[in-house]
């Protein structure tokens, strides 16, 4: 998810693991642990020249369980012998500090595992991603009460009751909302399904996410042999049905798939994909479907696509195309958003 969203779970892991020795400090460590997997972001930067290769970094080794106990060990370690010092010494524990940092890191990816992105918890063993799908990438419902508590906790005392049941009820409350997103999710997919069924679109996969922001407007993705079926539900819709199901053909033999950075990019779109021609010669608009349009009536408004052109033997890519939503765009996501 978001960096602020980890950041507060990473702060409300450290305190949770050493808030009542060493107070508002431990919400510190704590967020640096939640901050550390998104540096694969600068690292991707640092390692590839290649930018798509440099995109399939992240969410990689770096957002992993193996890369959170190598980590937490290594932090652990660390600050332990920086922090037992003077009038500090003996007020934790080595165990403390490793505990505080393999939650505040661990939990990192698997909160990202919910959203549609996709992280690789098993690398280096396996480039799987896990991908739940259940809420968006950035959602204020989850992570703005949450927040709210860390903030409040800070007033009171390290050893105060009232600052751990505080704690708890932030925790509480930014569980609860998750669950609601997983039977949210269920519901929708019955309503997608079903929607399908009675209009006689045969496909092969089916996949289903809400849009940024928001547990309310949900798009969903139907993969068939040649085209892609998408249509946008909102829980505010009045009937239990997407308006229309757009089709998009794949397209997919405009480019060489079994080129190495193609196939890069066929893997991180999870082979939900369409091709279609640049505006300029050698320039081709490769779209990850799994992502929603910005207007359900427009297949060029897809908000997670790449120009792409082969240069000196490598196909490199510039994220996104269109650079930015217009007006339009954003006006036609918020009516859909209010089921109009």
């Amino acid at each position: 998810m978001d960096s602020l969203t980890q950041i507060v779970l990473g702060a409300a892991c450290g305190e949770a693991v050493l808030g009542k020795k060493i107070g508002n400090r431990a919400l510190l460590f704590g967020a640096l642990g939640g901050t550390l997997p998104d540096l694969d972001v600068f690292v991707g930067n640092w390692l590839f020249s290649n930018e798509i290769q440099s995109m399939a970094f992240h969410r990689g080794f770096m957002h992993s369980i193996p890369f959170a106990l190598l980590a937490s060990f290594a932090l652990g370690y660390f600050l332990f012998w920086c922090y037992n010092r003077k009038h500090r010494f003996g007020t934790t524990t080595r165990k403390d500090w490793i505990k505080l940092f393999f939650w505040s890191i661990f939990t990192h990816p698997i909160l990202d595992s919910f959203t549609a992105y996709g992280t690789q918890l098993f690398a280096p063993f396996s480039n799987y991603r896990v991908a739940f799908n259940n809420i968006s990438v950035v959602d204020p419902l989850y992570t703005v009460p949450f927040l709210l508590c860390l903030i409040v906790l800070m007033f009171f005392q390290r050893s105060s009751k009232r600052r751990r049941f505080v704690l708890n009820f932030g925790l509480i409350i930014s569980s609860s909302y998750m669950i609601f997103t997983l039977f949210n999710k269920v519901y929708v997919n019955s309503i997608f399904k079903s929607s399908l069924e009675n209009n006689a679109i045969e496909y092969t996969r089916f996949r289903s996410q809400p849009t940024i922001l928001n547990n309310i407007l949900w798009y969903g993705v139907a993969e068939s042999d040649s085209a892609y079926y998408i249509a946008l539900y909102s829980i505010f819709d009045q009937k239990n049905a997407p308006e229309k199901w757009q089709r998009i053909p794949k397209n997919h033999q405009l480019l060489p798939t079994e080129d190495k950075d193609i196939q890069t990019l066929i893997w991180f779109s999870d082979g939900f994909y369409s091709v279609s021609q640049g505006t300029e010669k050698g320039t081709f608009i490769f779209k990850d479907m799994r992502y929603p349009l910005m207007d359900e009536n427009d297949p060029n408004s897809s908000v997670f696509s790449f120009s792409i052109r082969k240069e000196n033997k490598r196909w490199i890519a510039a994220p996104f195309y269109p650079e930015n939503p217009n007006e339009k765009d954003l006006t036609n996501f918020w009516d859909r958003l209010k089921g109009i």
